[in-house]
Formats: structure tokens, sequence, C-alpha cells
């Protein structure tokens, strides 16, 4: 596997399922200095060979990589299995709807990529994704600390969208996080919410100073900006699949550094904050041996609240759902 600072080293990432999420990401890693071989599985043959032979054509302008349309043997001695597959989120409709149909596709896959590749760090994008964590942690047999959920990882990012926007200040400046579920019950915990190491609501009382327009934050207007632009997405054009993808590919990095970021991603709890055995994101310790620890994170009693709540909907989900 790849290590920050260091040259010459292989990566092979198994990516299952070639929709528009899993193809992107494929394509994105191509680009890359990323990955030295990248296997790209799904059940529907012709549209994976396809993916791969229009990804290989524009393979000549990087070092060269190997990209393969491939079966779940070829996963093996894999440093990352990545999992988009399922059946796409439609118009109108939530990611719990999905909940069954993809948990009985993740059923199927697990087994056959877990013997293939049992070593490897998982990403988890398949929607509900706190959902099909949970399920994949819970079959698998694979050990927690290799099962890394996308979680709220697009959820962040769309946060950080939003108040870069609303503030005018570069996102690189914003340290601001959504919690809980990827979906309709995740929350942005304020308090700890930073411009450049400045409290959210501190830096609006600072704006005249640096010669900005005070523009007022309306936090419940930004949360449902981050909470539908999804849905908003899917409306306009069908599907999303850029900015998840770039999440993901931020993943990978953080898995082949050679040190640990914070991020927030999708994993079992054990008691923090008085949860237990869900997956749902908070701040996470992510390296190269996956996730290294939970940051406890201080929230105020009002937030505990929220993720609590946010977990409690999810347990309602896995307790309908056949495992």
């Amino acid at each position: 596997m790849h290590r920050e600072g260091e040259e010459n080293m292989s990566c092979k990432v198994t990516i299952i399922g070639a929709g528009s999420v899993g193809s992107t990401i494929a394509y994105t890693l191509s680009g890359e200095d990323m990955a030295s071989e990248i296997v790209l599985i799904d059940i529907n043959k012709e549209k994976v060979e396809g993916e791969v032979m229009d990804i290989e054509q524009g393979t000549c302008f990087r070092d060269p990589v190997a990209i393969v349309a491939g079966e779940y043997e070829d996963a093996k001695d894999s440093d990352i299995v990545i999992i988009t597959s399922g059946i796409a989120r439609k118009p109108g409709q939530t990611r719990i709807e999905l909940t069954q149909t993809n948990v009985n596709i993740l059923k199927q896959i697990t087994p056959e990529i877990v013997k293939a590749a049992p070593k490897a760090l998982y990403i988890i994008v398949s929607n509900p994704v706190d959902v099909m964590t949970y399920v994949f942690t819970k079959i698998s047999g694979i050990p927690e600390n290799q099962i890394i959920g996308s979680g709220t990882v697009l959820d962040s990012a769309r946060l950080r969208c939003g108040l870069s926007e609303h503030f005018d200040v570069a996102q690189r400046n914003i340290h601001a996080y959504v919690f809980g579920e990827h979906g309709d019950t995740s929350f942005i915990p304020w308090s700890a919410a930073r411009i450049a190491g400045v409290n959210v609501d501190d830096f609006v009382a600072m704006m005249p100073h640096l010669g900005k327009d005070a523009k007022e934050l309306d936090k419940d207007a930004m949360l449902t900006y981050v909470q539908k632009s999804g849905g908003k997405i899917i409306a306009n054009k069908g599907a999303t699949f850029y900015a998840v993808t770039r999440g993901v590919c931020r993943l990978c990095s953080i898995l082949m550094s050679a040190s640990e970021s914070v991020t927030t991603v999708s994993s079992m709890m054990h008691g923090e904050y008085g949860i237990e055995d869900v997956c749902l994101s908070t701040l996470a310790l992510v390296g190269p041996n996956g996730i290294q620890g939970k940051i406890p994170m201080a929230l105020t009693e009002e937030e505990v609240g929220k993720l609590k709540a946010s977990a409690d909907a999810l347990k309602a989900v896995i307790a309908q759902i056949e495992l």
C-alpha cells in the first residue's frame, strides 16, 4: 500500500458496483496517483467492460495503472474495497425506502468479497449507508477498524460549501461537521463549528471589523440545505455522484497516508454519547489501519439529544429489516 511521502509503492483498489458512483470513483482514481491497480466489479458485465475500456483509454496521461473488469476473485490482495452496489435512489424517494432491497444485495456480495479480500480496508458507500455499514459489520466477520462507512463525509462537505458561500471564506478555513445519520435526522453541532479557529457566531460579529457585510446565519436553513441537496440534485439531473466521489477518494487518500486524519465516518457505536449497537457518524481518527478510534468531541446536552434521536431513528429501521 502507498504511504504518503513514499514512492514506487502500490495500492490495489477494488470497486464493487459500476453505476454512476462506482464508475466515477474508478475514473477519478485513474487520474490520480493513488492506485496502481483498480478492479471494477458489477453484475452487468457489458456495462463494467465498457466503463473500464472508456477509463483505460485516458490513462496514458498518468503513471501506468492497471484497470480490470473483474470477478470477486480478482479482488485478492486488495488494500481497499469500496462497495457502491445497490439500487439508486429515485426522485422523491428517501434513502430509508431503499433499505431492504440494498441490504439483500449486500448480503449476496459480502461473503464473496470477504473471501477474496479479508485484510482489505472496506469503504461502504451504498445507501442507506449507516444501515449498510451496520449490516456489513454484523455479517462480514471483518474487524470493525477495517470498516468505514462514508457516513456524513459528503454532508460535512456540503456544509462547508454552504458556509463558504455564505461567509465568502475559503472552505479549507472552515471546520464544521454534520453528525448522525447520512439523511434526514442528521444535525450540525454548531457549538464546535469554527472558521479559522473562531466560533461561527463570533465570526459573524467580527465581520464588520474585517470590512465585510455582517450576514446573519440562518442555521435551520443551512441544515435544510445540507439535508436536501441530494434530493434536489437527483430531481435536477437524476443522480448524485461527483461530490460523493470526491469524498470517497479523499477517504482513500487518508487510508493510504502515513498518518491519521480526523473525519466524520459511520462506524459502530460502543457507548459513545450513550449510544450502542448502531452505526452513525461522529468524529473519528482514520488512517492506514482504518478507524483508529473516535474523537470524543464535546457536545451540548441538546446536541447529544439530537445524536441519540438520529441513532433511535436508524435503530427503528434496522429493527424492520431482515439480516
